[in-house]
């Protein structure tokens, strides 16, 4: 081994590696089992590989460890991770965690942990590192820290109804995109993953959730109290947030519609009027709108915004006054690449796609994806009876409805080897030799 202790919140996105130098995946978590007389013991890492499946990387497997990255050798299983009894994750359920420490008065927090080789393939906890409460009441300082042995530590049990900061366990997980974030804590059990969701910002929960699967979107938003609930939503996409209350009983949809701002409320009372498998149930009613003088320069500025979801910036719409849905009569669709090919003086009126018609607000799910495929759309304009432009929809909302619920699930598998040994049945072979086209 290259390194004898390494702490655990370093290891965090650090890449794997095989002995040739090829990246298998990046490290998102340590795996102990207590023991009732030593050390927790290292058992395994838990890597994203390719395809954003989390797998387990026997410790035995490992070669180093050591300047921000791993090298493992052997074969790595590739069923999908699920944690066992017994096993506990480092980073998602030991930092933040408050312990006793003996001999001392008063309790710290674990902000680290160190794992230490103890011979070839053995790894266990060596020290925690700790922080006490303050002693002043400065907003600006912080309590004094420590590193303490594991036996001089004594476990405090959380009293019913106190949650365990997840602090640390956030800052682990600031690089991930909401995809990521959301998968990552759907791997997490339960309560530590509300604990997670109580401490995420409002705009960052609503992201995660708008990548989870309804029913545990579901589950996260019953254990919200009904303000904060509200406030989240307000951060959703309305066809997002409409999608969500649909699912919750009328009382509380309603209770939750009357606590957001009013605008975004009248956006998902308008969305949820309509039969989800309808372009009006489909859509979203945040499109940019502008009116047939705003010119190429401008047209740019509005796609350029960074919140902006790219199949939303792919295009802009061209209405008559008022420009919010329900607007003016829709006039057309002004692609940003049709927008590149002309001066930033140019109208876009001038350049409206005269191929493009517009769907219904009653048309079936089904046509609208017939549509998007059958011209290589990103985005449909979406007008009522009127010819008003009430929204548009994206690809990423019809593919949400075309597959199927599990979707974001890869791995259906739930019997498995023990993953102490090293034995598997699926498996990512760790090169010996490079090939021309090896897949990790």
């Amino acid at each position: 081994m290259s390194a004898t202790r390494v702490f655990v919140a370093r290891l965090a996105g650090s890449s794997v590696f095989d002995p040739q130098g090829d990246r298998i995946g990046r490290v998102r978590d340590v795996l102990v089992v207590y023991r009732s007389t030593d050390s927790p013991r290292v058992v395994g890492l838990i890597v994203e590989v390719p395809g954003k499946r989390r797998v387990f990387l026997n410790i035995g497997r490992v070669t180093s460890i050591g300047s921000g990255q791993i090298i493992a050798s052997g074969a790595i299983n590739l069923r999908r991770f699920e944690q066992r009894g017994g096993e506990v994750r480092v980073i998602a359920e030991m930092l933040g965690r408050k312990v006793m420490l003996r001999g001392q008065s008063g309790e710290a927090t674990i902000e680290d942990v160190s794992i230490e080789e103890q011979g070839p393939g053995e790894w266990e906890i060596a020290q925690l590192f700790c922080r006490r409460p303050k002693t002043t009441a400065s907003p600006f300082a912080k309590g004094p820290t420590s590193f303490v042995n594991w036996r001089d530590v004594i476990e405090k049990a959380s009293a019913v109804g106190e949650s365990q900061s997840a602090t640390q366990l956030i800052a682990s997980y600031s690089d991930l995109l909401p995809a990521d974030l959301a998968n990552a804590m759907l791997d997490l059990p339960e309560q530590r993953m509300l604990e997670v969701a109580e401490e995420l910002s409002d705009d960052r929960l609503a992201d995660v959730l708008e990548e989870m699967p309804e029913t545990d979107q579901v589950d996260i938003l019953n254990q919200l109290d009904d303000a904060r609930a509200a406030d989240v939503l307000d951060q959703m996409q309305p066809d997002d947030a409409a999608d969500l209350i649909a699912q919750l009983s009328d009382e509380r949809g309603e209770a939750l519609l009357e606590l957001m701002e009013p605008e975004e409320a009248e956006d998902v009372r308008f969305l949820l009027s309509y039969g989800p498998d309808t372009a009006g149930g489909l859509m979203t009613t945040e499109p940019i709108i502008v009116s047939a003088d705003t010119t190429v320069a401008e047209g740019l500025a509005l796609i350029r915004r960074h919140e902006l979801a790219p199949a939303l910036g792919a295009a802009v719409c061209v209405t008559l006054p008022p420009y919010e849905p329900p607007t003016g009569r829709f006039l057309g669709m002004v692609h940003f690449q049709r927008m590149l090919r002309y001066p930033p003086n140019e109208r876009l009126g001038t350049l409206l796609d005269q191929s493009l018609e517009p769907i219904s607000v009653h048309a079936h799910a089904a046509e609208v994806a017939r549509i998007l495929a059958s011209y290589n759309l990103v985005s449909v304009p979406v007008i009522d009876e009127n010819h008003r432009l009430v929204g548009v929809v994206t690809i990423d909302d019809v593919l949400d409805y075309l597959l199927p619920d599990d979707w974001r699930s890869t791995d259906h598998e739930s019997s498995r080897p023990s993953r102490y040994s090293d034995t598997s049945t699926s498996t990512i072979p760790v090169k010996t030799r490079r090939t021309g086209h090896g897949t990790h």
